[in-house]
């Protein structure tokens, strides 16, 4: 085996295809084409053919993957042929863009003659040459290595068909009735812990409350919502929405605990639970990723939650969260 690494050929690719066709051995393969065996591993999983439209046609093509290759280093080569354009990616990248803010503001200008999709921004952010730049830490999640598409795992297991949000209540979702939560976790800087904040929200009034988390364990989640809400009547806690999140995998506990419901949003749809989606926006000014949760007690959440239900809302005709929170309580009492 040559210890100097050269590109794979359209000739190792045609031979590749009979022997991933052939279900041989990934060690196999390599000692056929004399490469090592991770060169392999990643030759097959990078160019591997997958259509959602065409699943039975997915798999391992010579030429297909010879095309797939050609154009991710086409895509790379865009931003080293126009240091311009890769500088100004550079930069929006720095003041906390996505690259799909990126690509969409840059073709909306049409400042570029260059026209770049977010999927090169994203090859660009990890690619080999340019990821001492350290770039992903700009990204929502700023994650170190790039998660691959459909690698997430199906969740239905933990959240049963029962209890989609389809299946909620349509008085649920046009707000016509008081008592029902949507709910969230707010993450803050790894270096700072494992430390979170649960964000729950009343549809109907806005009504904020947040309880601070030492972890993002389930049950010691939902064991503190409930003894959070089980002061109040049961008219005013009668169900939650949350997303698919392995920290909301024990809400049986909240059934069990207060009597309340449980829904879930579908897969990647965080806007079917807009409303504390948009409470979550407000908190960053008070209280910022960068945030050392150690320093923060429950009773500073209290102070921070009472500033923010105390704030007129145009929504609520300019009353107050808490102003129409407690009418309803002393409607239903």
């Amino acid at each position: 085996m040559s210890r100097s690494y050269t590109q794979i050929t359209l000739a190792d690719r045609r031979r590749l295809h009979h022997l991933v066709a052939a279900n041989v051995p990934i060690n196999e393969m390599a000692r056929q084409l004399g490469r090592h065996r991770s060169t392999i591993y990643r030759e097959i999983k990078r160019n591997t053919f997958h259509d959602r439209e065409l699943p039975d046609y997915d798999g391992y093509y010579s030429t297909v993957a010879e095309g797939i290759a050609k154009e991710r280093r086409r895509r790379l080569r865009k931003l080293q042929r126009h240091p311009t354009l890769r500088a100004e990616i550079v930069n929006q990248l720095e003041a906390r863009w996505s690259p799909e803010q990126i690509a969409g503001r840059l073709l909306s200008d049409g400042l570029s003659l260059v026209r770049v999709c977010k999927e090169t921004i994203y090859r660009f952010i990890y690619s080999k040459e340019d990821y001492g730049l350290g770039l992903y830490q700009y990204l929502p999640e700023a994650r170190r290595k790039r998660r691959p598409m459909r690698s997430r795992k199906p969740r239905d297991g933990a959240f049963p068909a029962t209890h989609r949000i389809s299946q909620r209540p349509d008085f649920v979702g046009d707000r016509s009735r008081f008592g029902h939560w949507e709910g969230d976790l707010l993450i803050f800087q790894r270096p700072f812990g494992h430390a979170n904040v649960t964000t729950l929200v009343e549809r109907k009034s806005r009504y904020a409350v947040l309880i601070k988390n030492p972890s993002r364990h389930s049950r010691p989640i939902m064991d503190k919502i409930i003894r959070a809400f089980s002061p109040l009547p049961a008219f005013a806690r009668q169900s939650f929405t949350f997303d698919r999140g392995t920290e909301f995998a024990g809400f049986r506990a909240l059934e069990d605990g207060i009597g309340a419901c449980s829904w879930f949003c579908d897969p990647s749809a965080p806007w079917q639970k807009g409303t504390v989606e948009n409470t979550n926006k407000r908190i960053p000014r008070y209280l910022p990723g960068t945030t050392d949760l150690a320093v923060v007690s429950q009773r500073d959440l209290l102070h921070l939650t009472h500033h923010i239900n105390n704030q007129p809302r145009k929504c609520l005709g300019y009353r107050t969260p808490t102003e129409v929170f407690t009418a309803h309580l002393q409607e239903g009492s």
